[in-house]
């Protein structure tokens, strides 16, 4: 190989969406924030330096392809492309095609990484046959087998993740092969909740491109954040707070953060004042503030580029997050509630 060859990133990213009955009165909504998706792609993609192309796939008892890896910056709107129709969903079989799509692509030159993102708002019903009205789900075995056994066969530089209405869902989405970390839980019943949906993806998908700039090219825990940001970033991106004008509780058990702030001499609970540590899934508003510490020094860092620096730019509703596993920093959410429980292991930030 030549010393003087370019090694470029190439990211193909496949949407795979629900255009089932159930969707549509989230039709017009989906195409905005799909549109929105695309945008943060590109806008992380240039800022990256590298190539990110899309495709984009709908399904109900049929699976179709919209569009076929194309690059981001040439992508039209999905409106006149997205339409939800009457069928029924057949999950597994557009899971399964466009990972089986995505395969035939050449990774000969430059490197190459894959991101499946699907989202559903309802469970598997029709792969294999439209089973609406003959009800015959023993045709749905063959299906189990092919996704569980293509799941698990999927090279360290692919990433497969689903989006799903309940928890009953998860499972099922665990048991196809869907690592625990590439599943999250969206309500399908509410506008916001679309909202919502694409945010967590984006923010994920922001996530997955900054990950390959430190050589991570595939991951199981797709929805966390933060574990793909250093301190350099931090300090470089961010405003230190004065050290005066924070402390630092551990939590050791489960408590209502009032009490427990209450309990503490020299601090008084006042709403907006205090942020929990981030750990298990919790929905971030976009009204709620967010602050970064490093682990080492205790120092804290907030300003408005702290949401874009988590979960990507141009984010603006609420996005569904954990906390990624990072050595060096921990993430903390404004909390307005009363009540909110506070996690055993973890730390209160409370500004004075």
């Amino acid at each position: 190989m030549s010393a003087n060859k370019i090694q470029h990133k190439v990211n193909h990213v496949a949407l795979v969406v629900d255009c089932s009955g159930s969707m549509r009165p989230h039709q017009g909504q989906l195409i905005r924030v799909v549109d929105e998706f695309v945008a943060g792609l590109k806008a992380e993609s240039d800022s990256l330096g590298h190539e990110t192309r899309i495709s984009l796939y709908s399904f109900d008892h049929r699976v179709e392809n919209l569009v076929w890896d194309m690059d981001v910056k040439h992508l039209p709107s999905m409106r006149g492309l997205y339409k939800v129709n009457n069928g029924a969903t057949a999950l597994i079989e557009a899971s399964l095609k466009s990972l089986d799509d995505l395969g035939h692509i050449w990774e000969q030159y430059g490197e190459h990484s894959f991101l499946q993102i699907v989202v559903t708002d309802g469970e598997e019903n029709a792969s294999g046959g439209d089973r609406r009205h003959d009800g015959d789900m023993a045709i749905l075995g063959p299906w189990l087998d092919k996704i569980a056994a293509k799941m698990g066969g999927l090279p360290g530089h692919w990433t497969s993740a689903i989006l799903v209405p309940n928890s009953l869902a998860k499972r099922t989405a665990q048991n196809y092969g869907f690592p625990a970390g590439n599943i999250a839980i969206w309500d399908a019943d509410s506008q916001e909740g679309v909202e919502e949906a694409i945010g967590t993806v984006r923010a994920a998908a922001t996530s997955f491109l900054r990950g390959r700039e430190q050589g991570v090219r595939g991951t199981k825990n797709l929805f966390a954040v933060g574990q793909d940001i250093s301190v350099d970033e931090v300090r470089a991106n961010l405003e230190p707070i004065p050290a005066d004008r924070y402390r630092l509780l551990k939590v050791d058990t489960e408590v209502e953060i009032r009490p427990f702030v209450n309990s503490h001499p020299g601090v008084t609970y006042e709403r907006g004042a205090c942020y929990y540590q981030l750990g298990a899934r919790a929905q971030v508003q976009p009204n709620k503030e967010v602050i970064v510490v490093e682990k080492d020094t205790d120092r804290a860092y907030t300003g408005d580029a702290a949401r874009s620096l988590l979960f990507g730019t141009g984010i603006q509703g609420t996005v569904s997050v954990k906390a990624g596993n990072n050595p060096k920093l921990e993430v903390y959410v404004q909390s307005r509630s009363v009540n909110r429980k506070l996690k055993p292991k973890t730390r209160l930030l409370i500004m004075l």
